[in-house]
């Protein structure tokens, strides 16, 4: 950062001078109700979270939930399609509640008509597959399908749906349509009945701009016609976005089609929407498909269908989810009691966002350079133009842009979610960072997709972030949010821990509380010694006991976990010596601690029983530190001889583990590593128990089939065959993580402080060893010269490295007492050029078990250089791969 840095201080706009100044009354809040009691008694989960991601999904107050359950557990609700009189209750309240939603939006069922979808993007779909489209003949140039660039990608992909009846899409860009509508109505025959669509959204999803609604009956009547053709234009407005937080009234913007989501709205029920559609439109709408429910009248011998007559029961295919349905009541009822409309939202979260983008906007550098790059069309005046979402790339002191993916790191360290990426609206995406077509083509071709988070490609950006604020957000919010930007760009690192909700503030139960206070602040970290023994399933002989010297075993009376040397390897942190194997770690558990070793065995997959486990939750999802730090307390040990893992926590009784399921006895199920299906099973009721008192939640410990293979995603660069794919455990990326003490001391230094009394080392070389989890700690090499390897050998075994690894938030966790310190991660960035890389994976070349083979600490470690990388007066051995003999590597 630029020095000078440590001296400022900088202050937040505060909120009261901002309201002040404003030429407007803004209002914030709900009148008399207490924002700070809502909060507390609807969102009680939300303690010690900011949220800002409700342009993505709001969130549902406690007392709609309550009241929808009580709803259930008194009524009897039956299929609507059925007679009886528990389908006649279902029938009438779900009718009731399309009357409530086009109350909602201020119309009647006089002029529309509400259909039940999926969702926004069902009712996008149904209107492409239902509009009635004319396609081009002798004596028509047929029907176009027009579109606002800054659409949804729902929005857009209606465009394939026309592309099968040959009609041609066109999309239009914002300025177009303004043009269009300063210059108004075009010349066009009023005779010509061409059915044409034009869809636009009333707020983007990506910057929060709010387009005129006029637009509605400007293209309507022709006044700004979006194409100068002849025909008769139709509207659908996307009010998904715009809706969740400000009122539309539909007896003033007729649109002909409105598609929405609910749990935008709501937060809950989430998989229901509705496409409201106008009367007028009823006639015009064709439909090839039916369903259950859709049919006066149908045989089965012959092409014959009536269909029923309502615009509703004509378009919903099946039974509807009516439980949804019903949850919508109480939605409505929750929405209205809480905040007194739709209107008091729009105010409230308007000047959430407009104090935080003036606040947000103002933020420099001491060299006066932003801090921040908003992408808008708005200055914020008004709610009439901007909703409340900000969008926006964070910079450096020289106006480089930190990737999207490295800020949300961070902000998730600071328990605040955001959203990041191109938001499903590549359009809108591309006009605000000057990202072109062929742009977007190349990204795809260097492997980004939308949803990763390769973040910057050549230094330009790939997306942004967003925030967003929604109903009961609260200024705190918006201040969290503000100073977590000031922390981590205006300020040095203050090797403080990040503050963390305790149990109480997240509104934990007592058990909860007390599971927190079960676990120590630190460990003991002692390991056992490796009494190696295999199991025949490992794919390591029986005879690895002959191989490794056994310590002595003690009576099972006496016997306890043993500690190998912490300095096996007799290298001094950071001494260019020997490039050999420091350190052996291994992950029996993955997220849980770290067991330390000085020789042991490979197996397929890796170091032997390397993360062969996994926590899960209570719906078989696997915990990881992020979602529950105090994994890293949790310390297994592996005892080859007894075929046993042990596991220990402070407070608690060690418990043992057989390293093997019992084939008769094991529940086998599914889980997911990283989007990839893997077979494991249940390691049974006691364990479950331990851990679930333990962490004070529900949850189960889960090991990996030995039967299951599930193939590494990552490739080596110059490609691989399929006899040397790597097969991996429950790891996330590889088979092996390489980490380099030169790499680490390089940072250590970076991180120590200066003061007046000289410099005090914050962070032990131990301590971050232990934060980037690898498996293999190697020294004698420059920092970061491991980046510049192609292959490894390390005596008869060869490794292929398959690249860097890209850091997430669990480097910040300290591993020996699980609290937070953003310190690592944002020194990491700054000094890697924005993008948190550390260490390298690695892959067995070819593998042969037909007889046991090790890693061990003292180990000669071999590199082959990439063919384009700078040598650096390496050593000849070392720019040539050579293989030293096992009984090399064994002394």
């Amino acid at each position: 950062m630029a020095g000078g840095m440590a001296q400022r201080e900088v202050e937040l706009l505060a909120f009261e001078r901002f309201r002040g100044s404003s030429e407007q009354p803004l209002a914030y809040g709900y009148g008399p109700r207490s924002l700070r009691e809502l909060r507390a008694r609807e969102f009680g989960r939300l303690a010690g979270t900011v949220y800002l991601d409700h342009a993505g999904a709001t969130l549902f107050p406690q007392t709609q939930l309550t009241s929808f359950t009580h709803d259930l557990m008194e009524n009897v609700y039956g299929n609507p399609h059925s007679q009886n009189i528990s389908s006649k209750l279902t029938h009438d309240t779900v009718e009731q509640v399309r009357y409530r939603i086009l109350a909602h939006f201020h119309t009647s069922p006089d002029d529309y008509s509400v259909i039940f979808t999926a969702g926004c993007t069902a009712a996008l779909k149904l209107v492409a597959e239902v509009f009635p489209w004319v396609s081009p003949g002798p004596e028509s140039s047929g029907s176009l399908f027009c579109y606002l660039t800054d659409s949804h990608t729902s929005v857009v992909g209606m465009r394939t749906v026309a592309a099968a009846m040959n009609i041609t899409s066109v999309s239009v860009s914002p300025e177009d349509m303004w043009l269009a509508e300063k210059q108004g109505a075009a010349a066009r025959n009023p005779d010509c009945q061409l059915p044409h669509l034009f869809c636009y959204p009333a707020q983007s999803n990506f910057s929060g701009t709010r387009y005129p609604l006029s637009w509605i009956r400007e293209v309507q009547s022709g006044q700004a016609c979006p194409v100068s053709v002849p025909g008769q234009w139709f509207v659908l407005l996307d009010a998904a976005c715009y809706v969740s937080t400000s009122p539309l009234d539909l007896s003033v913007h007729q649109a002909d089609f409105i598609p929405l989501s609910f749990y935008k709205i709501f937060g809950f029920p989430t998989g229901l929407g509705a496409l409201l559609v106008h009367n007028r439109m009823s006639p015009l709408l064709r439909k090839t498909y039916f369903g259950g429910g859709t049919a006066a009248s149908y045989l089965v011998g012959e092409d014959f269908y009536i269909p029923r007559q309502s615009v509703a029961d004509r378009f919903e295919d099946g039974t509807i989810s009516f439980l949804d349905v019903i949850a919508l009541k109480h939605g409505f009822d929750a929405l209205e009691r809480l905040t007194g409309g739709m209107e008091n939202i729009k105010q409230h979260t308007f000047t959430l966002a407009q104090y935080t983008y003036t606040a947000l906007s103002s933020l420099q550098y001491p060299n006066g350079a932003p801090v921040v790059r908003i992408y808008r069309d708005s200055e914020f005046s008004s709610p009439e133009v901007q909703g409340p979402i900000i969008n926006f790339n964070v910079l450096d002191d020289k106006g480089n842009i930190v990737g999207y993916s490295q800020v949300e790191k961070m902000a998730s360290l600071y328990n605040i979610q955001v959203r990041t990426g191109c938001f499903c609206n590549t359009g809108a995406c591309q006009r605000h960072l000057g990202i072109s077509s062929e742009m977007v083509k190349k990204h795809l071709q260097a492997g980004h997709v939308c949803g990763d988070d390769v973040d910057l490609i050549d230094g330009q950006p790939t997306g942004s972030v967003r925030i967003s604020f929604g109903y009961m957000s609260t200024l705190e919010d918006a201040q969290a949010f503000l100073k977590f930007i000031v922390a981590t760009r205006l300020r040095p690192p203050s090797s403080q821990p990040v503050p963390q909700a305790t149990p109480k503030e997240a509104g934990a139960t007592p058990a909860e509380s007390e599971a927190q206070n079960t676990l120590p602040t630190t460990l003991d970290r002692r390991s056992p010694s490796p009494r190696e023994d295999t199991p025949t399933a490992s794919g390591v002989g029986n005879d690895l006991l002959t191989a490794v010297h056994l310590r002595p075993r003690l009576p099972e009376a006496t016997r306890t976990l043993q500690t190998p040397s912490e300095k096996a390897a007799a290298v001094p942190d950071g001494d260019l010596g020997p490039h050999v194997i420091t350190n052996l770690f291994l992950y029996p558990i993955k997220s849980c601690a770290a067991f330390e070793v000085t020789k042991w065995p490979v197996g397929r997959h890796g170091l032997l029983y390397d993360r062969s486990w996994m926590v899960v939750n209570h719906n078989g999802i696997c915990l990881s530190q992020k979602q529950e730090p105090r994994l890293c307390l949790i310390q297994p040990f592996i005892d080859l001889q007894q075929r046993i893992m042990v596991i220990k926590a402070k407070g608690m009784e060690p418990i043992e583990v057989p390293l093997e399921e019992n084939g008769e006895r094991a529940q086998i199920c599914q889980s997911k590593v990283c989007t990839d299906r893997v077979n494991t099973y249940d390691c049974g009721e006691k364990v479950s128990s331990w851990l679930s008192k333990c962490l004070g939640r529900p949850c189960q410990l889960i090991k990996q089939s030995s039967d299951f293979e599930r193939n590494a995603k990552r490739k080596h660069s110059k490609g691989q065959s399929a006899d040397t794919t790597a097969t991996l455990s429950l790891v996330n990326e590889a088979q092996y993580l390489l980490i380099n003490r030169s790499s680490i001391l390089k940072l250590q230094q970076q991180l120590t402080a200066s003061d007046e009394n000289g410099k005090e080392e914050l962070f032990p070389m131990k301590d971050l060893i232990l934060r980037f989890r690898a498996n293999i700690i190697t020294n004698g090499t420059s920092a970061f010269e491991e980046e510049k390897w192609d292959e490894i050998s390390i005596g008869s075994l060869n490794f292929q490295v398959l690249g860097p690894c890209h850091r997430c938030q669990m480097i910040c966790i300290d591993q020996q007492t699980g609290q937070r310190n953003q310190d690592v991660f944002q020194k990491l960035s700054e000094s890697r050029e924005r993008k948190v890389n550390f260490g390298v994976y690695l892959m067995h070349m070819s593998l042969d078990l037909s007889c046991p083979r090790f890693l061990s600490v003292g180990s000669w470690v071999l590199p082959v250089l990439k063919e384009n990388a700078e040598c650096q007066d390496l050593p000849a051995s070392e720019k040539h791969q050579n293989v030293i003999s096992e009984d090399f590597l064994l002394a």
